[in-house]
């Protein structure tokens, strides 16, 4: 399934040209986007007074300081069990009304319209997103100069939002690196460790924040060591009386220091950067919306079904030993290598009909794993 960058594309418009001179680099100001199909002010309503929220899905934050939960909570009964932070939506009301800001937390968890672009983003940067709203009454501020230790893109979808940014490292007084005015349809990009404030202006505003929780050189490099170390045969223990000689003790480290270094030359980048990529798609867990009518029509698949990739699965192959394992975010099928054709015609189509796995699988084969795929939410039945 080609990737398509859709949501990064909304977020900075040139894709190649931010991927080239702004990721990871400086701050980037795009426009002319409409984000108010991923959170408007009427879904925010709903959220916030029908959603049953717990915290700490939600807080409130004025002034740049969050609120003490108890002061928007409330204590209820769910079945048998009483639970004490379930939202207080009359009082979350009356601290907004006074200057509070709402944040919405975790949504790519529960609002699927973020849900899909967070997806869409992730598979995209091949790197893990979290997705929270800022919700902030007219002439406020919520959090104060500060940076994220993680990558953000601001994407305002209501009301207007003053930012500014500065320098890494800058002083309070320094001049910032950028002040702008959001508005609605605006998405802003700040690297991580960027400092950075953002406060309304006369009208209420609506963001969200994306942040992109990137995997880094060292998390790689931390793989190689610890193959270094397994190899270098340093289990030995420490002399006695160590301690009361430092000295001698870094002249004994330096001894072993390159043989260590061999060790770390000698290590299979292969393996740590297949852990790396590994990690990274066992965890994007299958979108399962509409899964439940999926299942309850299985037996309606035969080999004229036209079968369509569940949007923003995941379908990576690795072929080894004999077997063919597919990786279907936090699951993974085993099955014979004589499969890989079939798997590799599905993983690369948007759609197909049961019916062209006919070179590789009888009906009955076809049949069996055409089922099993929608079953674990990597297929759905095209219109159904």
């Amino acid at each position: 399934m080609p990737n398509r960058p859709a949501a990064l594309r909304r977020c900075v418009g040139d894709v190649d040209r931010f991927l080239g001179e702004r990721w990871a680099r400086r701050v980037h100001h795009h426009r002319g986007e409409d984000f108010s199909d991923l959170l408007s002010l009427e879904q925010v309503d709903r959220i916030v007074a029908t959603m049953a929220l717990r915290a700490p899905a939600f807080r409130l934050v004025k002034q740049g300081k969050t609120l003490e939960r108890a002061s928007y909570t409330r204590t209820a009964r769910v079945g048998s069990r009483s639970i004490g932070d379930l939202i207080d939506v009359g009082r979350v009301y009356r601290h907004f009304d006074d200057g509070a800001t709402i944040v919405l937390q975790g949504l790519q968890r529960y609002w699927e319209p973020v849900t899909r672009f967070c997806r869409d983003l992730e598979l995209t940067l091949t790197h893990p997103v979290q997705a929270n709203a800022y919700i902030t009454p007219p002439v406020s501020s919520g959090l104060k100069v500060h940076h994220d230790p993680h990558d953000v893109f601001a994407l305002q979808t209501h009301g207007r939002k003053q930012w500014v940014t500065y320098e890494p490292g800058a002083t309070p007084a320094a001049r910032p690196v950028l002040d702008v005015e959001l508005e609605p349809g605006d998405a802003l990009y700040v690297p991580k460790g960027t400092p950075h404030a953002a406060r309304t202006v006369e009208e209420a505003s609506i963001h969200l924040t994306i942040g992109v929780r990137t995997t880094v050189w060292r998390d790689l490099a931390r793989r190689v060591l610890d193959q270094a170390l397994e190899a270098a045969d340093l289990d030995e223990p420490l002399p006695v009386g160590f301690a009361d000689d430092p000295e001698a003790l870094a002249g004994l480290l330096a001894e072993r220091l390159p043989a260590l270094a061999r060790a770390v030359a000698g290590a299979d980048p292969g393996a740590a950067a297949g852990a790396a990529a590994r990690r990274f798609w066992s965890g994007r867990t299958p979108l399962l919306s509409g899964q439940l009518r999926e299942l309850l029509e299985l037996d309606r698949i035969d080999d004229g079904a036209r079968l369509a990739r569940r949007p923003g699965s995941v379908c990576e192959l690795v072929a080894a030993n004999g077997r063919l394992t597919a990786v279907l975010g936090d699951r993974e099928l085993r099955m014979p290598a004589a499969l890989e054709p079939a798997m590799r015609l599905v993983a690369a189509r948007d759609s197909f009909v049961v019916g062209e796995l006919a070179p590789w699988l009888d009906q009955a084969g076809r049949l069996v794993l055409a089922r099993r795929l929608v079953r674990e939410g990597l297929l759905t039945v095209a219109g159904g």
